[in-house]
């Protein structure tokens, strides 16, 4: 895979690599980037449970915020040890990574779906946001060279520490009040965050297409520059050499 450069710009990015760089060289030499691969997977696992069973008793919501700070471990430290180690796989590890957050995303967002506090079909609009802003990453890595890791200051962390929030109102609240008809507030502040990754989405394409566009119309007008070409040497011997020597 070409080489992409990585652009972070969320909030916490700068604190964010400190702790990970000072954790980095504590973790014990046995741990590997693919162990931690699946910690984090297990987290979201650990999370999914725990939204499931809060239809029968909301304690488990605290089950759903350990497995937050787990996934957030195993996810943000797999590519940093490999890194601060120097044993990088491009391919391998980009497509491992990133093809285990795809499936832990859609786990993730669907148990939320499934527990009493917010509608399936609402979780899902959210989902499809997130998946096209992640279609839309992937793109962009290939044809310009930029994997953005946040969009609108805003990255995985971030959400993450917004959906614990969303979990411990959930925990003060209960499923029971409605904000709108049959939706609750956590149907529509869900909703919401779905609508404003597609729009984000819908920027970033259109965005992206202007500046490729660009790109081809002067590679274009680059190779349609006609080359003159040089006036030929004249194999005429001079006049004046000529004409001395006569």
């Amino acid at each position: 895979m070409t080489p992409v450069t990585r652009i972070q710009q969320n909030l916490l990015a700068t604190s964010e690599r400190r702790l990970l760089n000072w954790i980095c060289p504590r973790l014990p030499a046995r741990m590997t980037p693919d162990q931690l691969t699946v910690i984090g997977f297990l987290g979201t696992c650990i999370t999914a449970t725990g939204y499931i069973l809060s239809n029968w008793y909301a304690i488990w919501l605290w089950v759903a915020i350990i497995g937050y700070f787990i996934n957030w471990f195993g996810d943000s430290l797999d590519g940093s040890l490999a890194r601060y180690r120097k044993i990088e796989r491009p391919n391998y590890g980009y497509f491992i990574d990133h093809s285990t957050d795809s499936l832990a995303n859609v786990i993730l967002v669907s148990s939320i779906g499934l527990s009493p506090y917010v509608d399936l079909n609402v979780a899902l609009f959210g989902l499809a946001g997130y998946l096209l802003l992640s279609i839309h990453t992937f793109l962009a890595a290939k044809v310009m060279g930029e994997f953005r890791l946040s969009y609108a200051a805003a990255g995985p962390t971030e959400l993450r520490i917004g959906l614990v929030i969303m979990t411990l109102i959930m925990l003060g609240v209960g499923p029971q009040a409605r904000a709108w008809h049959d939706y609750t507030a956590f149907d529509i502040g869900l909703g919401i965050v779905g609508t404003i990754l597609v729009l984000i989405y819908i920027k970033q394409t259109f965005s992206s297409a202007r500046i490729l566009l660009s790109q081809e119309h002067h590679a274009q007008s680059q190779s349609r520059i006609p080359v003159v070409p040089l006036a030929p040497v004249s194999k005429q011997p001079d006049r004046a050499r000529t004409q001395s020597r006569s």
